[in-house]
This record gives C-alpha cells, sequence and structure tokens, in this order.
C-alpha cells in the first residue's frame, strides 16, 4: 500500500463513475456512521459499488464496532476492505479476522488535543491484528471523527507514520490546496479525502477532484525521488 488516493461520499453511480475516470484507486463508502447523515442506503451503495471494478477498490467507512455487523454490512454491500472509525475493541478485531479473513481491517486513529501518546500506544497494540490505519479529526461539536473538514497537527501524523510497522494513510480537511504540502510532512502511504473536493450540494466537483488526484500523484512522486 503505497501512494493510495481514496476519495470518500459518492451520492450516486454518476459521482463514482466520475471518481473512477480521475483515477482514484479507492472510493469510500460511508454507512453506519450514526453521527452523519449516510449518502445512500446499503442496497443503492450495493448497485453502485458493482461499477467500481479492479484496479480501482470500494471501502467500507463504518462507525460499527460489533464484528458480526461489520461483516454482515460488508457482504451485503461487497467490498472487501474496512476501515472502522468506531470504538472497536482488539478482541472484537480479532473475531472480526477470524470470522472473515479475506478482509482488509483499516483502523482509525483520531488526532485531538495532546493525544499523540495514546495514537501511539494505540498503534502498537492494535499493529498485530490490522492491515492498515487512518489518521483523521475529531471534531468535538459534532463528535464526528471523520468527514469533518478539519485538519489536524500534521507533526502528530508524521510520529504515528513513523512509529506504525502498518501502513499509515492521512486524512482530515484535505484539499487540492493542501495535500502535496500535508504528504510532504507526513509521508503517508496514502491519502483521503472527503467534504474538500465537494460543491455545497455535496456533490463531488470534478474540478476539485481532478486536482486534487493531480497534486497528490505529484507529491508522492516527490517524496519517491
Amino acid at each position: 500500500m503505497e501512494g493510495i488516493i481514496q476519495i470518500a461520499g459518492v451520492l450516486d453511480e454518476a459521482d463514482a463513475v466520475m471518481l473512477m475516470e480521475a483515477g482514484v484507486e479507492q472510493i469510500g463508502f460511508p454507512l453506519g456512521v450514526h453521527v452523519h447523515k449516510e449518502d445512500m442506503a446499503a442496497e443503492v451503495a450495493a448497485r453502485v459499488i458493482r461499477l467500481v471494478k479492479p484496479p480501482i477498490t470500494a471501502v467500507l467507512i463504518t462507525y460499527l464496532t460489533r464484528a458480526e455487523e461489520i461483516i454482515d454490512l460488508s457482504n451485503r454491500i461487497g467490498t472487501r476492505p474496512v476501515q472502522l472509525h468506531g470504538r472497536v475493541s482488539i478482541p472484537e478485531i480479532i473475531r472480526l479476522r477470524a470470522l472473515a479473513p479475506a478482509l482488509t481491517v483499516i483502523k482509525s486513529l483520531i488526532v485531538e488535543d495532546n493525544n499523540v501518546a495514546k495514537l501511539e500506544s494505540i498503534v502498537l497494540k492494535f499493529s498485530p491484528h490490522v492491515d492498515a490505519f487512518i489518521t483523521d479529526t475529531y471534531d468535538p461539536v459534532t463528535g464526528a471523527s471523520g468527514a469533518t473538514g478539519k485538519t489536524h497537527d500534521w507533526d502528530v501524523s508524521r510520529r504515528l507514520a513513523i512509529v506504525s510497522p502498518r501502513p499509515v494513510l492521512l486524512a482530515g480537511g484535505l484539499t487540492p490546496d493542501n495535500v502535496r504540502r500535508a504528504i510532504a510532512h507526513v509521508r503517508p502511504a496514502g491519502v483521503d479525502a472527503h467534504t474538500g473536493v465537494e460543491r455545497a450540494d455535496g456533490r463531488k466537483d470534478v474540478r476539485l477532484v481532478r486536482s486534487f488526484v493531480g497534486e497528490a500523484r505529484a507529491a508522492f512522486a516527490a517524496t519517491r525521488s
């Protein structure tokens, strides 16, 4: 996992097709998120996900914390990667891996004020049980730990990328204007954007998406040179 560009949140098939044509590697589908209004029902997401063909990957993004619920939703919509933003425990992730070993498990690391030591501890404890991590921003107003449109201290994400034995992706307020600087600073394995490439109506803006992809690709190329 290196140089991954993920865009999360689509409203319909047209959005998904646009993202694929724009060159993203992964499309995130937030479902079972609780703190946000879902973009679509699971049945609609399943229909859209059938349009997503390799090498592009559909990713379930969820706040669900119980293994059986995560597996059920993943099976219903047809995704193998699951990105977990809820307060899921290590025993539950172990159970998840035992029941569904084909799943790719991405664990969120939610950056708040002065919690880098706590996040480092989470990385060390969870690394044997997950495939990757994604850093994101906590919003104390809404309680959301993703799709907040807010950046966080990139020094924290940089530290986590250094200490983690697993790949670390970066999310949180990323836009075409800041993603190049973010990648250069954090050196993540991938980046994720949601609200930073949307119009006011919540639909993805093709101009912003293409700009984000171009800036991210240029930054990843520069970090490899």
